[in-house]
């Protein structure tokens, strides 16, 4: 990072010794504080269009199985999927090999849902990227890709330390 481009960032001091963990964080927040005002405009919260993307493309799936598969934990699971239930985009029902778990399934009236999310996160992509060209936006993603790599393999560690 060069001298000129580190003086504009309001950094606490504390956080000298970790600028990109630092920056990650920034980006982060506002990347989610963007995809709330996008999705808010369709009916939904961040992490429910994460919830519907994974039930469209594979269809009914069990309440726990999301959960996993999605990294939340089973009490903001439940929650989420109790919203999209009372906004109509999903319907539970018992799960025929274990009665004490739900399958959740998309609906068809979210197939109207479907085409929003796109069309949101079609926008988010472009307002994230701005005016970088693709071979930029490739760059961008294959830096991306290379830090969610460390993180895992940083977080597979320090969960085999426990």
């Amino acid at each position: 990072m060069t001298e000129a481009f580190s003086e504009k960032i309001d950094r606490p001091s504390t956080a000298v010794n970790g600028p990109v963990s630092h920056a990650i964080f920034r980006v982060a927040r506002l990347h989610r504080m963007l995809a709330g005002a996008l999705l808010r405009e369709v009916g939904l919260y961040p992490g429910q269009e994460l919830v519907m993307m994974q039930l469209w493309e594979t269809g009914a799936q069990r309440q726990a199985d999301l959960a996993k598969v999605l990294g939340s934990d089973a009490a903001t699971m439940t929650r989420t999927i109790q919203r999209l239930e009372k906004s109509g985009f999903v319907r539970r029902s018992p799960d025929p090999s274990d009665k004490r778990a739900s399958l959740v399934e998309p609906t068809a009236a979210s197939q109207v849902l479907r085409r929003q999310v796109e069309e949101v996160w079609s926008r988010l992509e472009r307002l994230t990227v701005g005016d970088a060209d693709p071979d930029r936006q490739a760059q961008i993603l294959e830096q991306m890709l290379a830090l969610e790599s460390t993180l895992l393999a940083a977080a597979d560690s320090v969960r085999s330390l426990d």
